[in-house]
């Protein structure tokens, strides 16, 4: 029994390390020029190791943007509940995502994945759908807290809101990381509290 959850517990550790490599590799490299073995020694582990834990690249990346969505979650949830009103719970939510602004890795490996895809539109169809399903599998508990306007809603309307929300996001993510100067916290968290009222008025509306 104890042999069996060491394995596992190194297994865990082993993943761990592989996607720590990964996101290093994949910011400093970008996503279409990094190469498995390069991860795999970032992580000081082998190949085979790699391919134990994920397909391939995109396999990898999709656990970074998972792992981070549902870090989010823990990290925002309480306060959602706690809010008293609609304009508390979209306060909340643009301080979230000003946050989020600010971790430069975390959006280079965004707009890097995205990039990659517009490249390789014969790979667009299926990875911006496997990029939205997990997006809005994801954020289903957020919405459902910090939208209770949308519980019962059909998956449609959640979809929507997902879609125009990282629009705007990935919108004002790249402006912030070409000109720092252009855009101030206080002024992107007025967008996003703007941004994220009117997609919720199309989500009810539509």
């Amino acid at each position: 029994m104890k042999s069996s959850a060491h394995k596992q517990e190194r297994a865990i550790v082993t993943r761990e390390q592989l996607l720590k490599a990964a996101r290093e590799i994949f910011t400093r490299n970008g996503f279409e020029s990094a190469h498995i073995e390069e991860i795999a020694a970032k992580a000081k582990k082998t190949r085979g190791a790699f391919y134990d834990n994920f397909r391939d690249k995109e396999d990898v990346f999709f656990a970074i943007f998972e792992q981070d969505i549902l870090r989010d979650q823990v990290k925002v949830i309480e306060e959602m509940s706690a809010a008293s009103n609609l304009d508390q719970r979209v306060e909340i939510l643009a301080r979230h995502l000003e946050e989020l602004f600010r971790d430069k890795q975390r959006v280079l490996l965004n707009l890097e994945f995205k990039m990659y895809v517009i490249r390789h539109p014969q790979k667009r169809k299926r990875l911006s759908k496997l990029h939205s399903e997990m997006c809005l599998r994801c954020s289903m508990t957020k919405i459902n807290t910090l939208f209770p306007e949308l519980v019962g809603a059909g998956i449609e309307k959640r979809r929507k809101l997902t879609t125009e929300m990282g629009a705007v996001i990935d919108g004002l993510a790249l402006n912030s990381l070409f000109n720092p100067e252009g855009l101030g916290d206080e002024q992107r968290k007025r967008l996003l509290r703007v941004a994220a009222l009117e997609a919720l008025h199309d989500a009810q509306e539509g």
